[in-house]
């Protein structure tokens, strides 16, 4: 049973930053894929990005643009850090893990789902 816990969400103003971890328990994930997702009030759970050894894919370009995710291979961790944060970055936002085969495909459906972590970005 993989379990996935989130951190670092919080409350902050416009044009901050915000650092976000997830740590992995229950199987070494190092051979596997590791990323984030965010659901905003009101409309779909929106990727964000992930990576794997070798590969990494990102989501929007407005979401490249400003947020940057990195591994941790030796400790089962993912983080992204949230940049220049804006009012509709507000969202929860979920670590996620796991694919067949430990393959980083273009519509990664993840076997595993952390929790969440809110984020409120206020104008």
């Amino acid at each position: 049973q993989v379990r996935l816990m989130e951190s670092g969400g919080g409350f902050v103003q416009a044009g901050a930053s915000l650092r976000l971890s997830c740590s992995a328990s229950g199987r070494n994930l190092d051979n596997d894929v590791m990323g984030w997702f965010r659901q905003a009030p009101g409309k779909e759970r929106e990727f964000v990005g992930a990576m794997v050894k070798g590969r990494s894919s990102s989501g929007t370009d407005d979401v490249k643009r400003r947020f940057v995710i990195s591994r941790n291979y030796n400790d089962n961790s993912v983080h992204v850090f949230l940049s220049t944060l804006r009012p509709d970055d507000t969202a929860v936002y979920y670590c996620a893990a796991g694919a067949p085969r430990g393959v980083l495909s273009d519509n990664w459906k993840p076997l595993y789902w952390g929790q969440g972590t809110q984020v409120t970005v206020s104008s």
